[in-house]
């Protein structure tokens, strides 16, 4: 395999679906405009399923909005299902609350042109999320590592691509791709989400392609900004480009109503070459675990 191409969707909460079927036939168009421009696979950002607020109760307080979110993205799930098989491109929904033990989980949900439903909550939860009065939800705790179209793939949500320790645990794994939806306020989260997911294509000699929600959800009583934008950020190889960013579409707030797009291009075989020895100075999967801290006492 050359390349893969995928493609971004960094949705604009603002769009306000009135109803799921409105919501499914909004991210139809898109799969339907990725896959004309040949992508096999398409990325919604963290909380996608924000924009359902759109016909949210008017008496819903945030503490019900979860709840009503969850109902919402299982509605929404069921129309999306037959999508990737009618189009043949996979559908990553972006994330959504679902019911788990002790509430709900922010999880992902991918949908796979061969029929198959795979999922991954979010490990690291932002303070927003544990907070009692509000979203409240409950951390994962499992890592999926999974095959599809011939590339082995992993999903980190948002803050998840933050956490090195997260790294470390998929540095063995030999990814050809990870993907990222996300979610920020503002431009300071962009930077932290896009900067390290940047690092992590350089730790693990892969592709990772992040996209987040811009614009604001109708109804929204948390996140009255969203700033975001749509990347695929490679190993800094000469190979590559030397930089780092395999394609990239900047950062908005999405206020005048743009939806960044990205139609991006994966080098599988440039990648597996360069993790299999050809990189300029890269370790391998290389552990710490033989590494003394020392404390000098002061």
């Amino acid at each position: 395999m050359q390349d893969y191409a995928i493609a971004l969707c960094a949705l604009n909460l603002g769009f306000a679906p009135g109803s799921p079927a409105a919501f499914a036939q909004h991210i139809e168009e898109k799969m339907a405009k990725a896959a004309r421009q040949g992508a096999r696979f398409v990325v919604f950002p963290e909380y996608a399923i924000e924009a359902a607020l759109a016909w949210k109760p008017a008496d819903l307080p945030p503490t019900g909005e979860m709840a009503f979110l969850a109902d919402a993205g299982a509605d929404l799930i069921e129309l999306l299902r037959p999508f990737p098989v009618r189009h043949g491109i996979s559908l990553l929904c972006g994330s959504m609350p679902v019911v788990c033990e002790g509430g709900h989980s922010n999880t992902a949900v991918l949908l796979t042109a061969d029929g198959r439903e795979i999922r991954q909550e979010k490990l690291s939860l932002t303070p927003g999320e544990q907070d009692a009065d509000s979203w409240d939800l409950t951390p994962g705790t499992t890592l999926n590592v999974f095959e599809l179209d011939g590339l082995r793939m992993a999903i980190l949500i948002c803050l998840d691509v933050e956490m090195p320790a997260l790294s470390c645990l998929l540095a063995p794994e030999k990814l050809d791709l990870l993907l990222v939806p996300s979610m920020t306020e503002k431009l300071s989260g962009y930077h932290r989400v896009f900067g390290c997911a940047k690092a992590r294509a350089v730790e693990l000699m892969t592709a990772v392609a992040v996209c987040g929600t811009v614009g604001a959800a109708k109804g929204t009583t948390q996140m009255p900004t969203n700033v975001s934008g749509a990347s695929l950020f490679l190993p800094c190889e000469e190979e590559l480009g030397f930089t780092g960013i395999g394609a990239e579409i900047a950062p908005t707030g999405g206020e005048g109503g743009e939806e960044p797009f990205l139609i991006a291009n994966v080098p599988v075989e440039t990648l597996r070459t360069l993790r299999g020895g050809s990189a300029e100075v890269w370790p391998g999967s290389w552990s710490a675990g033989h590494i003394n801290v020392m404390r000098e006492a002061g």
